[in-house]
């Protein structure tokens, strides 16, 4: 607790340095110690990090020097799937040295984010080629990683025999979704998806998007189809969070196994629809009895009908009493259907 604090108290310096820099190339030092209440050679510990980093850059001598944003850089390659190609290499070859310089656990974010995608695209995709691009600020991070196969919303509509492709974007918020159970766990999106500031992933004409600091998934229909799989990952520099404290808050045992998951269920209805039939709660349900505990998340849902919460609150806990099943975000309306339906338990 007393390193997250340490972290944060270093990041909120850092974003503070980054912000401010351009509009006091020469007197940032002093505007960060009188901000924080810090002295001057604490800031400077801050500024020569963020110089290794290749964030800001440094010119002049002790007296004079001035200090600017550094400038973006871009990278991006083309990888063919014809031969052999490891998601690990690639990152250790291709991806890693773009990272070098960034805090130990920004580089743990990207390692784990970036293999676990490289590899859906590699494994599962069906492609023949994968575009990866990099575009470093000063600030952020982001990568892109395209390939040209059927698209994951498709592929996952099929494999599960959907009856429509926006189905898989509910099925993949839920996490331990794998189309491959022998050889994957399924979560790796889901946790990618948590760990980055802004997670999106486009396919066909689908467009599902997640951000950190937001309790709502989004999902948008596009009028022009994008041909296979695009995902893009964005996460701050300097931001301090760690892999550990996503998987901490989606477990509840001390395996720290992924049990709890959290479903937003906004994501089961489509435009102004209602959420009122047997049919539509089951589609929720579909595969969340492999947690132990599961929030349902009604942000953006105003009000559900009677069968829809008979089916969710009474009909599923009778039938897994050992499962808990609890309601966040929920309108009054919406908590007076889960009371009716649990007074029938």
């Amino acid at each position: 607790m007393v390193m997250n604090k340490i972290r944060k108290r270093s990041e909120d310096i850092r974003h503070f340095i980054l912000k401010n820099v351009e509009q006091h190339p020469v007197d940032i030092a002093a505007l960060t110690a009188q901000q924080f209440g810090i002295s001057r050679q604490a800031v400077n510990k801050h500024i020569q990090q963020l110089v290794e980093q290749n964030a800001i850059t440094v010119e002049g001598s002790t007296k004079n020097r001035r200090y600017q944003l550094h400038p973006v850089t871009e990278w991006q390659k083309t990888y063919d799937l014809s031969g052999k190609l490891e998601e690990d290499t690639v990152w250790q070859h291709d991806i890693k040295p773009l990272l070098n310089e960034l805090p130990d656990n920004v580089r743990g974010i990207w390692y784990y984010g970036f293999t676990e995608m490289f590899n859906n695209a590699i494994e599962h995709s069906s492609a023949k080629q994968i575009l990866v691009c990099v575009s470093r600020k000063a600030t952020t991070t982001e990568i892109i990683i395209h390939d040209d196969g059927e698209g994951i919303f498709r592929k996952i509509q099929r494999e599960l025999d959907l009856s429509d492709e926006r189905h898989a974007v509910l099925e993949l918020a839920k996490g331990k979704l794998t189309t491959d159970p022998s050889h994957h766990s399924g979560e790796g999106i889901f946790f990618t998806s948590r760990m980055f500031d802004h997670f999106t992933i486009i396919s066909g004409g689908i467009n599902f998007s997640h951000k950190y600091d937001e309790r709502e998934d989004w999902i948008f229909e596009r009028q022009k189809p994008r041909v296979g799989t695009a995902v893009f990952i964005e996460l701050d520099n300097n931001t301090a969070r760690t892999p550990k404290q996503i998987f901490d808050q989606f477990s509840v045992d001390e395996d720290y196994g992924f049990t709890k998951t959290v479903v937003p269920v906004r994501l089961a209805q489509y435009g102004d629809e209602m959420l009122i039939s047997r049919s539509q709660a089951k589609r929720l349900l579909a595969r969340v009895d492999r947690f132990m505990v599961v929030v349902f998340d009604f942000t953006g849902v105003e009000a559900i009908g009677q069968a829809f919460a008979d089916e969710v609150f009474r009909v599923f806990k009778r039938q897994h009493p050992d499962i808990q099943l609890l309601a966040t975000n929920a309108s009054q309306e919406v908590r007076r259907m889960i009371s009716r339906a649990e007074t029938h338990l």
